[in-house]
């Protein structure tokens, strides 16, 4: 089997093409959520913190080269800092990421438990059954 033949069966499979499908889609999903994060749910938190901005907390670890008021101006000058305010905020982005995924798999559980749950069909009655011997027995006579 050539090279290319067998590279086109792998990648035809349906593994394959799901795990692709997924990725785009949750490349997109991920983009939603951090919107959800940026532009609802941070100005809320926001409210609480008095407006301040989780990516602009930062701890400076080198004072020597002067004082700064924003991370973006420590890093600009090169200043060795500590962002706990953007690990921060990827630790909030993760667990609503997170959460969204644990809702959306609980939907698609249920929906294939509810196909897995369909009823069977219902147990023929004796007297169904007769019939059917009788019809049986009268196409044999014929």
């Amino acid at each position: 089997m050539s090279f290319i033949k067998e590279f086109k069966e792998f990648a035809m499979k349906g593994n394959v093409m799901d795990l692709a499908v997924g990725v785009i889609i949750g490349g997109a999903f991920g983009k939603i959520v951090t919107s959800l994060v940026d532009n609802i749910l941070m100005p809320l938190v926001g409210l609480f913190t008095r407006g301040k901005n989780f990516n602009d907390v930062f701890y400076v670890l080198d004072t020597s080269k002067g004082e700064v008021a924003t991370l973006a101006d420590a890093k600009a000058k090169g200043i060795a800092v500590f962002a706990y305010g953007a690990f921060i905020q990827s630790v909030i982005d993760f667990l609503i990421i997170a959460f969204c995924i644990f809702l959306l798999v609980k939907f698609m559980n249920k929906l294939t438990k509810k196909k897995e749950e369909a009823p069977a069909p219902a147990e023929l009655s004796t007297q169904e059954k007769l019939l059917m011997e009788i019809r049986d027995e009268l196409k044999k006579s014929r």
